[in-house]
């Protein structure tokens, strides 16, 4: 939540809200007494609230008596990862990076100041990484595909998006201040192919560039500190066909 409540704000729907993020965000069951706690609700109101998303399945009831994400945030999750009009050669751009490099590829776009990966393709020289999923939502300091869409926004939207989304820290090297980012940031210019060496996963080093003329970026992740010389150029050969394709 951003900003000012609106003057109209329907504080039952705000708090049925709340509880389904803090069910979802838990990543594990949680009993009613710690929703309420959590969201700071009586247990009263806690249990109309959990009872309704049940009904509606927004919430699924176990049979202790704990609380799950239900079948239907699944379902506006991918309705909502549908949504989004990628270009049309998206896909096979990205299998194609993917079996020629052998690294796993993403497509990703800024969408209401939040990275969304939209598209992926696995390759098995990359590990499996949870937080880089299609439909996720993801850090855009941390990551390599976040790097490079914010290196193509204007200085004073870059530093706004950075200080709503928050800089938390993934591994002793994640850069943890606006300034930090924008230092990474300076010797580059907008559609330059930007590399991340273990600040979103240890161990694990990714590279993103923007497409020319969209909104959106390709990325690319692998093993180790280091992406290879040639994934690097497949890379860069797919942000070229991508942009090709869109004219």
């Amino acid at each position: 939540m951003t900003g000012e409540p609106p003057s109209d704000l329907i504080r039952s729907v705000s708090r049925a809200l709340r509880v389904l993020e803090e069910v979802s965000r838990a990543g594990r069951p949680l009993s009613v007494k710690v929703i309420a706690r959590r969201c700071e609700l009586n247990l009263s109101t806690s249990y109309h609230l959990v009872r309704t998303l049940c009904y509606e399945g927004y919430l699924h009831r176990r049979p202790d008596g704990d609380y799950l994400p239900g079948p239907q945030v699944a379902a506006r999750f991918h309705e909502m990862a549908e949504a989004f009009e990628r270009p049309p050669e998206a896909a096979a751009v990205l299998r194609q990076l993917a079996a020629e490099s052998g690294h796993t590829a993403y497509l990703a776009q800024l969408a209401d100041s939040r990275l969304l990966v939209l598209d992926v393709a696995e390759g098995p020289r990359s590990p499996w990484l949870e937080d880089l999923q299609a439909g996720l939502e993801t850090a855009p300091h941390a990551t390599a595909l976040g790097k490079a869409l914010l290196l193509s926004l204007p200085p004073h939207i870059r530093r706004g998006i950075l200080t709503e989304y928050g800089l938390r820290r993934f591994t002793p090297t994640t850069p943890v201040s606006v300034e930090d980012v924008e230092e990474e940031l300076s010797g580059l210019r907008p559609g330059q192919v930007v590399e991340e060496h273990g600040q979103f996963r240890d161990e694990v080093a990714c590279a993103g560039a923007v497409v020319p003329g969209t909104q959106w970026a390709i990325g690319i992740s692998a093993r180790g500190l280091t992406v290879p010389e040639l994934a690097r150029a497949r890379l860069a050969e797919a942000v070229r066909d991508l942009a090709r394709s869109v004219g």
